[in-house]
């Protein structure tokens, strides 16, 4: 019982230390009024989709070998390792959206960049215009999806199943005598 206890405590500090590494991608990405079309920008993006693809992978590798392992040796899964793969699983999906995000805000930064060598005018202001803003709406959807994937995790971690229904002792279930 102690090593299961041990276990869970592990897995459930691994939950939370997924969770904080998906918050840090969201804290690398930048304020919606920092949001400029320049290199830098890439840097930061190219930085955090890379680490963002690597955590989605964790989750779904994570998630694979606890539900092979589950389908080995289904009598010896308990209702916190269900809970901690059902987390991993539910983070996966914010966690891909978040990915497919940042990949939208690559597209509209590179949209910006482009638009920056063309010749200037009223049409082009406008699509800069409306090509920030989308910029800008793509990274504010991604920290959302991150801080969703995250709470997926914590709350994995943190939900501690019912206790599990034991018999009472026989000396305490004998019919007592009357004298």
């Amino acid at each position: 019982m102690r090593l299961e206890a041990a276990t869970d405590l592990d897995e459930r500090m691994l939950l939370h230390d997924v969770a904080d590494r998906l918050n840090s991608v969201a804290d690398q990405l930048p304020l919606p009024d920092q949001i400029r079309a320049d290199p830098v920008l890439s840097d930061i993006l190219d930085d955090e989709v890379r680490h963002l693809a690597r955590l989605l992978g964790y989750l779904a590798g994570q998630h694979a070998f606890r539900h092979r392992a589950a389908a080995h040796y289904p009598h010896q899964v308990t209702a916190a390792q269900r809970r901690l793969t059902l987390g991993l699983a539910r983070a996966a999906e914010p966690a891909g959206a978040a990915l497919a995000t940042l990949g939208a805000a690559v597209h509209a930064l590179g949209c910006l960049a482009d638009l920056s060598h063309q010749a200037p005018s009223p049409v082009r202001a406008r699509a800069m215009t409306s090509g920030h803003q989308h910029l800008a709406d793509r990274i504010a959807e991604t920290r959302t999806h991150l801080a969703e994937a995250a709470k997926h995790l914590r709350t994995a971690a943190d939900t501690r199943p019912p206790p599990s229904a034991t018999r009472p002792p026989l000396a305490a279930s004998a019919p007592t005598r009357a004298h």
